[in-house]
Order: C-alpha cells, then sequence, then structure tokens
C-alpha cells in the first residue's frame, strides 16, 4: 500500500510546486508589465512646458518642466514604481514657490515614456542619466539636485552621469532588490513567504534580463559623491528603517537621515506636510543656493 500511496504524495507534492511556479511566475510578469498612462492631457494646476528628451534605440522620456527664478537651481523629480510624473506634482509647486526649476520625468514602460517593461532600475537608470545631461545642456549655470521615491531612487543611485549631482534626496529606497521582494513575499504571505525567495529571484532575473544583485543600490550608494538626504517611515514594511540606516551607514558624506514616525511606504510629502517641506527646501537651499 505504500508503494502506492508514496508516488501519489509525491506527484501532489510535485503539482503543488509547479502551481505555485507557474502562479509566480505570471505574478512577476504582471508586475514588470508596462504601467503606460496618459497624462500630457491632463490640466496641471502649475506652469509647465512638455519636453521630450531623446534617448538611445528611438526612444523618448517624456516630461514637464516647471520654471523657477535663475540661479535657484534645478531640481529633478523622479516617481515611484508603477505612477508616473503627477506623482511628483505636489513637490514641484512648493520647490517653485521657493524659486526651483524642477523636471518631472515619467520612468521607462511608466506613464508616457515607451517601454516593454519595467526593469527594477536597469533601464529606469538610463533615464535618469538622459534627463541629467538634458538639464546639464540647458541650464550649465544652474547646480543640479534629485529627488526619487522608491524606484526613482533607485533609478538615480544606479544612473551614470558625466557629472555628479550636486544633492540627492532619497525616500523609501530599499537597500537589495532581494530584500524588497523578501518584504514583500512576507507582508502579503507571512514569514512563510520568504522559501519563495529563490524562484522568484531566479523569475525575476529571466524576466528584466539582468542580475537581481547588479541593481541593488546599497552597492553603488558610495559611488554617488554628492549629498545625499534619506528619508523613510518606521512603520514601512516594503523598506524598513534598518535598510535605509544601512544605506545612510554606506553612504559618502555629507549625508542627512530622517526616519518619519508613524510613516509607511508612501507618499511622504502627503504624510509630513509642512515638515517635510521644510526639511527638502532646507537641504537644497544649503547645497543648490549657498555654493
Amino acid at each position: 500500500m505504500n508503494s502506492i500511496i508514496l508516488p501519489k504524495f509525491l506527484l501532489g507534492i510535485l503539482a503543488l510546486i509547479i502551481v505555485i511556479a507557474i502562479s509566480l511566475f505570471l505574478l512577476i510578469a504582471l508586475l514588470t508589465s508596462p504601467a503606460p498612462t496618459s497624462v500630457s492631457a491632463l490640466s496641471v494646476d502649475l506652469p509647465v512646458e512638455s519636453i521630450q528628451i531623446p534617448m538611445t534605440e528611438n526612444s523618448l522620456v517624456q516630461g514637464w518642466l516647471s520654471y523657477g527664478k535663475p540661479g535657484k537651481g534645478v531640481v529633478l523629480l523622479v516617481h515611484s514604481m508603477r505612477s508616473n510624473r503627477v506623482e511628483m506634482l505636489s513637490r514641484a509647486r512648493f520647490l517653485r514657490d521657493h524659486g526651483y526649476t524642477t523636471l518631472m520625468i515619467d520612468l521607462h514602460a511608466h506613464g508616457e515614456t515607451p517601454g516593454e517593461k519595467i526593469t527594477f532600475g536597469s533601464r529606469e537608470s538610463e533615464n535618469v542619466s538622459a534627463a541629467v545631461k538634458y538639464l546639464r545642456k540647458k541650464f550649465p549655470q544652474e547646480r543640479i539636485g534629485a529627488l526619487g521615491a522608491s524606484l526613482g531612487g533607485a533609478a538615480i543611485v544606479l544612473a551614470q552621469t558625466d557629472k555628479p549631482f550636486d544633492a540627492v534626496i532619497l525616500e523609501s529606497l530599499h537597500a537589495t532588490l532581494e530584500e524588497a521582494i523578501n518584504n514583500r513575499l512576507k507582508l502579503h504571505l507571512g514569514e512563510y513567504g520568504s522559501l519563495l525567495l529563490p524562484i522568484v529571484l531566479f523569475q525575476f532575473s529571466f524576466f528584466i534580463d539582468t542580475p537581481v544583485n547588479e541593481l541593488d543600490p546599497i552597492s553603488r550608494i558610495g559611488n554617488l559623491n554628492a549629498p545625499v538626504f534619506f528619508i523613510s517611515g518606521t512603520d514601512d514594511m516594503h523598506t524598513t528603517p534598518s535598510e535605509v540606516e544601512r544605506m545612510y551607514a554606506a553612504a559618502i558624506k555629507p549625508k542627512e537621515l530622517w526616519i518619519v514616525p508613524g510613516a509607511k511606504h508612501f507618499n511622504m510629502h502627503t504624510y509630513a506636510g509642512k515638515m517635510y517641506e521644510e526639511r527638502i527646501t532646507e537641504f537644497f537651499e544649503f547645497y543648490l543656493q549657498n555654493h
């Protein structure tokens, strides 16, 4: 009897593994699928100029440019995962009130910037590089800063630029892609979700055609060569405070860290309001206007 039951048991386990693997494959396919949104037709309550920044392979990065006062500095604003440049409008408004010129872009496969799949920093970092090149050419006398949330922060850190930023703010940025994935597995499946991590990592590498560890911001943060300000929340389960503290420790000086009490993995401006605006403008004023 055991010889009959055992094969059936093994077949059941095998079938379960196959179902899980296929389910994860479909889930990752969904997560890496493009997130296109038509945003250029929106009625924006901020004076902006629609721009297209040339990329390789006949691709264009779509963006909005909001002009501030000459000499105040320029800030590149980069949105989070499965979002678009609209996410950065509230930041652009208060920065413009303080005189800053801002550029909001749609990352690769987001908003109106084309792309076959989201690549978790691989192609998105190229968008940032192109945007910085555009800003350096258009505003040669201005100091250039950047602010990125989550994926936007990763794209900034992974970007290759001819000249470093003059100041960088990174919000809710994961230390490694492996940890980012593991945190989400545990968040949705409990502690047992970590058991699926090896399968998920393998499938992620397949979909984005890049080894996962090559997209770890912590491995590149030391090369940023710019004043950096890390912002995260005490209650962020997607990017834990300990990860951000490790990122802070790995960064070169000058650097700042703000762990916002009660904040989760969402728009820090919406959560922290005026305090957020004060901290951001204070940081940019010191490094973009006082040099």
